[in-house]
């Protein structure tokens, strides 16, 4: 895998389409539109033989088909939602696929909760976690409930602390400004605030992060901390008895920040 590179594709206004390649084939990843991945595969000279789809929202899928007329037998990996009519390998919690042309070998994670068929790809070189984990926040909950986001965010972060993040939008700057109103004496999110200001100063992305980063400075991932919570309960306007329940408050108050 020494060969293996990982960059971005930028897409829409704020979308990575993280490409995986050694240099003659490649995979991607969430491809919500065909024409920069097919751009970078001819300028790069790429031959794409695996597209891994985390869930159904278009701006993760909208690609797919041409991509698919473009590179005929390219394997489509996603979850089990019918209504993705372009995956030819459905896959469910507990997989295990290998990418033979890059070397590859990812675990499916099922991380319902921004949607219910929400997928995750975790190797050894990184977590491919969509709209589920973002760099000091996480997805919007338009179908599951905050309970399943919070326990798919648990899965997440029992991965090894040096795992790579890759997720799939470029929302750090804006959700470190909500992650300093909820912890302000956070020490590591202030340098990370300034490390994230700097990389984007430069227009580079502020991804891939890691897990042990996110650990330490996304207050979705901190229900546990003192100042969390007591933020959240003065959100709230009430004691929040359990983590999820802090996590709960978090989450509305992001949708309404």
């Amino acid at each position: 895998m020494s060969s293996l590179k990982i960059r971005p594709i930028k897409a829409f206004e704020d979308n990575y389409i993280w490409c995986l390649t050694n240099g003659e084939t490649c995979a991607v990843v969430d491809p919500g539109d065909a024409k920069p991945v097919l751009k970078y595969c001819k300028r790069n000279n790429l031959q794409l033989t695996d597209i891994l789809i985390t869930h159904h929202h278009s701006d993760h899928t909208g690609g797919v088909n041409d991509l698919v007329d473009a590179f005929p037998g390219v394997t489509v990996y996603g979850p089990q939602n019918p209504a993705i009519q372009s995956i030819t390998q459905r896959v469910k919690d507990g997989d295990n696929i290998k990418l033979s042309a890059l070397g590859l070998e990812f675990a499916i994670i099922e991380v319902p909760g921004h949607t219910l068929d929400h997928i995750a790809y975790a190797g050894s070189c990184g977590l491919f976690c969509g709209d589920t984990l973002f760099s000091a926040g996480c997805g919007r909950l338009f179908e599951g409930t905050p309970n399943q986001m919070y326990q798919s965010l648990n899965r997440l972060t029992s991965l090894p602390d040096d795992t790579k993040v890759y997720c799939t939008h470029e929302y750090t700057l804006a959700n470190v400004k909500f992650a300093r109103a909820v912890e302000p004496n956070n020490a590591a999110l202030l340098n990370y605030k300034g490390w994230a200001e700097s990389q984007r100063v430069d227009l580079k992305p502020t991804l891939p992060s890691t897990i042990g980063e996110q650990k330490a400075i996304n207050p979705f991932l901190r229900a546990n901390s003192a100042e969390v919570k007591h933020q959240a309960e003065h959100y709230a306007g009430k004691i929040l008895p359990t983590p999820e329940a802090v996590f709960a408050s978090v989450r509305a108050w992001k949708d309404n920040f």
